[in-house]
């Protein structure tokens, strides 16, 4: 069986709904993986239509009259970008093998130790006097960037038919997962937001998540996880079904765009460490859990344990950071998500929007409560989401009129469903604040106003700068676009194309990022004792379970940064950070110690 190897050490992570809808068609061709959300269908068949027309493809448009018109769309989109790729990386390799300028542009954005540039680089010193020899060597060792899709496996709205609920497998998570098997994309569903049993059920029904007789998997499984807690839980749970998880894809809690799912108190850099240390652990514990139920299944049982990655993203910044974290963890892949919302080459974002990012500040990036989902929302000021929202408010016609439906997962006030960001919600909401508005302080009442009005239609706002990028027409009510940038963000402050980027990732430029930046771990060790202290500050009179996770909190938080003395005393990395750093960590746990003794 043959090893591909990687072209990058970097990958594109989902980001939003339409900011990654594209990326392949833009960045496949180089090598370059990257995942496209598959949450929004209605996105998606306009894509679909965009580039159909683009590139001279036949289009048939699926209607919501279609039955299950949502699979459908996700399918013939993800052929169409398979397609697309893959005509885009022929022309590519035939680029490379004619012309030594493409050529020698191509090696400059490779790793340094890629063994791809060393051999390429043999090639260009010889002179590119056979293109055939050149064109033959590229077709068995450079490959397109994998079209990788998310789910988020929350957003699994039951659906209806009229009044009548349709079977669990048209639910949204579940007709999302039906168009990715349906297609001809032989890539990775990246699982994101926890568990979702019935989801981890329905996926036992297809083939192409087992191993073929050559021992290979025709579209594999990634997990978004938080700690290895986490990935032992649910990697067993779906190897028990005879299912593989390729990789787990760490994600920093607070540190990163989009959702936040903090942990408790659990750092990056120790939750790094034990996947570093029991890696083999979990691959033996997890195959043989696997091997017992293909066995069951009368499934092909694969002679060694199948290939498993482990990847982080999150806050990373400089090449130094991306190279430590190969090196000293020995992770296969660094993502790299909210610095390519500043590169148009990649991502799919309106310019007014990406000026917004540029412009942006420290102070600017925010952990939001915007989400509908409840969760905590990474975002910007100073969005047109914002704009259009306010005016609302102010109109005395707050919420959104709610024409997707995605996150309509509230059963409070209708069994069909209804989101906490609609107009219909919060209509409701606010009768009934109204009704108590004597009773209630005027402070409490605009507390309460505001943790109603607050929410913003993600389902739309985050689709909207495709649209506008595109100059495809928006339909209904003005929402403008909300962007979900991580903190990262507020040190790069110009747009730049994807070859700086990439020449940046990779250490062979230092001239994206702002002097001022903190170490990674140490922005996200700052984030984490802000959230700490916000946790405490709402408790007035903590229970004993609150007390006991408080409490917990805090002594994660103390163990990790002991864990970040010892690690950068004994490390030769971030040599001219080393006396910043050991300041910041001691001011951190000295902040943390005085933080509610009581507690202790």
């Amino acid at each position: 069986m043959t090893t591909q190897l990687p072209t990058h050490t970097f990958h594109i992570p989902v980001m939003g709904l339409a900011f990654t809808i594209d990326s392949p068609i833009r960045v496949a061709q180089y090598g370059i993986d990257s995942v496209i959300s598959i949450a929004d269908d209605e996105l998606i068949e306009k894509m679909n239509a965009f580039y159909a027309e683009k590139f001279q493809i036949p289009y048939q448009e699926i209607t919501k009259k279609i039955q299950d018109y949502r699979a459908k769309r996700i399918t013939s989109y993800l052929n169409l970008v398979d397609t697309v790729v893959k005509e885009k990386f022929e022309l590519y390799k035939t680029e490379l093998a004619h012309s030594k300028t493409s050529l020698e542009h191509f090696i400059a954005m490779l790793p340094t130790k890629s063994e791809l540039k060393t051999k390429l680089d043999t090639f260009l010193s010889e002179g590119i006097s056979c293109p055939t020899q050149l064109k033959t060597f590229l077709e068995k060792n450079f490959f397109p960037g994998s079209i990788d899709v998310n789910i988020m496996t929350k957003l699994d709205k039951d659906n209806f038919d009229g009044n009548e609920q349709l079977p669990v497998e048209f639910n949204d998570a579940h007709a999302a997962l039906r168009g990715f098997v349906n297609s001809t994309v032989e890539s990775s569903l990246v699982l994101s937001a926890g568990m979702n049993p019935r989801l981890f059920s329905y996926m036992e029904q297809f083939d192409v998540f087992y191993p073929t007789a050559e021992g290979l998997l025709k579209k594999k499984i990634i997990l978004k996880v938080s700690d290895y807690r986490s990935a032992l839980i649910q990697g067993s749970i779906l190897a028990k079904k005879g299912i593989w998880v390729s990789e787990y894809r760490i994600e920093s809690g607070l540190n990163c765009g989009g959702h936040a799912f903090a942990t408790d108190g659990l750092l990056l850099g120790p939750i790094l460490e034990e996947f570093k240390q029991k890696k083999s652990e979990l691959i033996q514990s997890t195959s043989d859990l696997l091997n017992k139920a293909l066995v069951a299944k009368e499934k092909v049982v694969p002679e060694q344990p199948l290939p498993l990655k482990i990847t982080v993203q999150g806050g990373v910044g400089t090449a130094e950071e991306h190279q430590f974290l190969l090196d000293y963890y020995q992770v296969d892949s660094v993502g790299w998500g909210s610095p390519f919302l500043l590169v148009p080459e990649a991502t799919s974002v309106d310019q007014e929007t990406r000026d917004l990012l540029v412009k942006a500040k420290e102070n600017d990036f925010y952990l939001s409560n915007i989400s509908p989902l409840g969760v905590p929302f990474n975002t910007i000021k100073g969005t047109t989401n914002d704009f259009y929202k306010n005016q609302r408010i102010e109109a005395e016609k707050a919420g959104s009129s709610c024409p997707k439906k995605f996150l309509a997962l509230s059963k409070e006030y209708d069994p069909t469903g209804s989101c906490t960001a609609s107009k219909k919600y919060q209509d409701i909401k606010l009768d009934l604040l109204n009704e108590r508005k004597n009773e209630i302080s005027a402070e409490q009442f605009i507390k309460e106003f505001k943790q109603i009005t607050e929410k913003s239609c993600l389902c739309v706002g985050l689709a909207n700068s495709s649209y506008l990028e595109m100059d495809i027409p928006i339909k209904g009510q003005s929402q403008g676009v909300v962007i979900c940038p991580g903190p990262n963000l507020a040190y790069f402050n110009k747009e730049v194309s994807l070859f700086q980027m990439v020449q940046h990732i990779y250490g062979k430029t230092n001239e994206l990022v702002t002097v001022n930046r903190p170490h990674f771990f140490i922005k996200e060790l700052s984030l984490y004792l802000n959230y700490f202290k916000k946790e405490i500050n709402v408790f007035e009179e903590a229970t004993s379970q609150q007390l006991k996770k408080v409490n917990q909190f805090k002594s994660n938080l103390l163990e990790g940064i002991s864990y970040y003395k010892t690690l950068f005393e004994n490390n030769h990395y971030f040599a001219d950070l080393k006396s910043k750093i050991f300041q910041e960590l001691n001011q951190f746990e000295s902040e943390l110690k005085k933080e509610k003794e009581v507690l202790v």
